[in-house]
């Protein structure tokens, strides 16, 4: 039998993140208080394997742009915690509209390895639908969620020009904020366990992204 391949240090960088990220969903699908401080640990976690690799990762400004995506996610994610007296809704898409700002910069300036696939049109498509579908449903907010709308479209598709396991990390986002939107403008539309599919998705997104982020600037630095 041939001796098993050694797990990569990578992997057990992630492990904590990946444990409480599992952690966290159980735990908000079975309506327990621990689920609050849990999704607070969730983006510090991810940016340990980004921080213990950063020296190895070069340009810096790629290395910049992830630890900013996951600053504001966490800002995105502790808005009810940390800013209890403002509109959390506003806010919360403010950050994480950075966040989706920070990602598109990150692949556009130094991930990007090949054209947009075709299928990438799919995107686009999505745009359209979700305004055609909760368009009549958000009031006033109309505008913001169109433009909002073509940002998270807009990351999804050029994740598409990446490491592939960055682009299935944008396809997972992208899940995680459609199921979103269905709960904040057709609430009634959506079972109960959306709300854990929603975590499930976006921990997945967010690692799948990271982790493709440091394996393609460690293999670029390589080459």
């Amino acid at each position: 039998m041939p001796p098993r391949a050694p797990i990569s240090p990578l992997a057990w960088w992630f492990a904590p993140y990946i444990v409480v990220s599992a952690a966290h969903v159980v735990l908000l699908a079975i309506g327990s208080p621990l689920a609050g401080p849990t999704k607070l640990l969730l983006m510090p976690l991810l940016a340990v394997p980004v921080v213990i690799t950063a020296s190895r990762l070069r340009p810096r400004s790629a290395v910049v742009l992830v630890l900013a995506a996951l600053l504001f996610s966490w800002l995105g994610d502790s808005v009810g915690a940390f800013f209890p007296a403002a509109p959390e809704l506003p806010l919360m898409l403010g950050f994480f509209g950075i966040t989706h700002l920070a990602y598109i910069a990150l692949f556009v300036r130094h991930l990007a390895r090949r054209p947009f696939p075709w299928w990438a049109l799919v995107y686009a498509a999505w745009w359209i639908g979700m305004l055609l579908v909760l368009g009549p449903h958000t009031g006033g907010l109309l505008i913001a969620v169109a433009v909002y709308g073509l940002v998270l479209a807009g990351t999804a598709a050029f994740s598409a020009r990446c490491h592939p396991l960055i682009a299935i990390g944008g396809a997972f986002f992208l899940a995680s904020d459609t199921i979103l939107a269905f709960r904040l403008f057709l609430p009634d539309s959506l079972p109960a366990w959306s709300n854990p599919t929603i975590m499930l998705t976006y921990t997945l997104g967010q690692g799948l992204i990271v982790a493709g982020a440091i394996i393609a600037l460690k293999k670029r630095n390589a080459e």
